[in-house]
């Protein structure tokens, strides 16, 4: 008789494989719990039964936070790659669907929570059969998404340089310096970009794409950038700049309320505002469904006039 046993896996599910890729890309049970919206025993659970699926430990403590073993880090890869690829066959199942019903998986940066409401509302209009799950990070979580093909589509303000994309620009964004009504500079007109050497100012976190547009602003000015405080949300900032905590550096499409009812002023510096662009975005090798396709073609052109008319 042989020796050799017969091992028998147990089943796992895609929604364990979900969890799993939230939790690594957290480190944290409990902060993919919060971006999961479901409770930490729950995510524990599935963790559990996809450990005992494949009967070897993928996560283990690592002070408040949890760190990948090393059977983790080679179940990461796989099932990054596993998860990529049910995108694409999704998206190739749904052209016998076409535009009746369908998925897209959609992330946008932070800033354009301001209006991607209202375009979604629009395309909802035109196609209501079509489902989106919204994903809203900063810059650096967002290319994440894109570059491990886990969403179809994705909004931001500039396109990446070191992923294998395709980046359409769709409308414009228009970024400016900004003050508390009162503040010194408000009242005088054309001033050389240089007098920002001698203001504080109140900055989006690393990874943002305005915290880096901002930058490279100022050094292409060749102005030192004075930090008082970084903070993690355009509204954050905006109640930050209304206090006179200091001058911010924001999209205008953020602050059009605050702007018409006057509790925030626009700087005028010479040369801003600065016109950068919104890109809808997706991988070179993506094969987009029905579904994506037509909400690309739906910002190329309606897009612009509607944030235009909206913001």
């Amino acid at each position: 008789m042989s020796d050799v046993k017969t091992v028998f896996m147990r089943p796992y599910t895609l929604k364990q494989l979900h969890t799993f890729l939230e939790v690594a890309r957290q480190r944290s049970v409990s902060k993919a719990a919060q971006r999961l919206f479901v409770t930490q025993p729950a995510v524990s659970m599935q963790i559990r039964q996809l450990e005992d699926a494949f009967g070897v430990p993928l996560i283990e403590p690592l002070g408040r936070n949890i760190q990948l073993t090393q059977a983790g880090e080679a179940f990461l890869i796989h099932a990054q790659a596993a998860m990529g690829q049910l995108k694409n066959l999704e998206a190739q199942m749904a052209e016998h669907v076409g535009l009746k019903q369908g998925h897209i998986d959609l992330a946008v940066v932070s800033t354009a929570k301001y209006f991607v409401p209202m375009l979604l509302v629009r395309f909802k209009q035109l196609y209501p059969g079509v489902e989106v799950q919204l994903r809203i990070d900063n810059r650096e979580n967002v290319l994440g998404l894109l570059a491990r093909n886990e969403v179809d589509l994705v909004m931001m303000g500039r396109a990446p340089a070191h992923i294998d994309c395709v980046a359409t620009a769709f409308a414009s964004n228009p970024l400016a310096i900004l003050a508390a009504p009162g503040h010194t500079l408000v009242r005088r007109k054309s001033l050389p970009f240089q007098v920002l050497a001698d203001h504080v100012f109140v900055v989006r976190e690393e990874g943002s794409g305005t915290r880096a547009a901002m930058e490279r602003l100022f050094a292409a000015n060749q102005t030192p950038l004075n930090k008082v405080m970084e903070m993690p949300s355009n509204e954050t900032i905006k109640q930050a700049v209304m206090a006179g905590m200091g001058l911010s550096f924001l999209s205008l499409r953020t602050v059009r309320h605050e702007l018409a009812s006057g509790h925030i002023a626009l700087v005028d510096i010479e040369g801003l505002p600065w016109l950068g662009h919104w890109y809808i975005t997706h991988l070179n090798s993506k094969k987009l469904s029905p579904a994506a396709r037509a909400f690309r073609d739906f910002l190329l052109e309606q897009g612009a006039s509607l944030m235009d008319a909206w913001s």
